[in-house]
């Protein structure tokens, strides 16, 4: 009878020991696929066939906007990125910097992006703004690098 009971308490140990530990950071593409707020991200990464490239190695820091952030975009704008598969890539690549950078490590200034052009980050105090846009999130982990959750869509400049 005693070892039953040991051999229960055991197991119930193991079983909520496993409920407890958190789930491993996954890559960028997939962290976006299971944080709700960024549903609309998810499926324009794999719409611009930037899938694959956010869960390689990186590091990568993406700077995600929101389904509130995309739902504020003009619809014109929308459908014009829904039909250009490139201009679409080039958007969501000017949201991802090379290399891992979490909000501690924000330093203001210019950030050169994996889409070529600067975007420029300012911090004050845990205040954290890429452009004219405003981290809400920050230091989502992920396994090749750091999400943070932004509030609007950035455009880069033109050409």
């Amino acid at each position: 009878m005693k070892t039953s009971k040991t051999l229960a308490t055991l197991i119930v140990a193991v079983l909520m020991s496993a409920c407890a530990t958190p789930r491993a950071p996954s890559p960028i593409t997939d962290t976006a696929q299971r944080t709700p707020q960024l549903s609309t991200l998810a499926k324009l990464i794999n719409d611009a066939g930037l899938a694959e490239t956010l869960r390689a190695a990186g590091p990568y820091t993406v700077f995600a906007p929101s389904d509130d952030a995309f739902k504020a975009v003009p619809p014109a704008t929308l459908q014009a990125l829904a039909s250009d598969k490139e201009l679409l890539k080039s958007v969501l690549a000017f949201h991802v910097l090379p290399g891992k950078v979490s909000g501690a490590d924000v330093k203001s200034g210019n950030a050169k992006t994996v889409q070529g052009a600067n975007v420029a980050l300012s911090k004050s105090g845990s205040f954290i703004t890429v452009e004219d846009a405003v981290v809400t999130q920050a230091d989502v982990p992920a396994s090749n690098g750091v999400v943070h959750v932004i509030d609007r869509v950035l455009m880069p400049p033109k050409k």
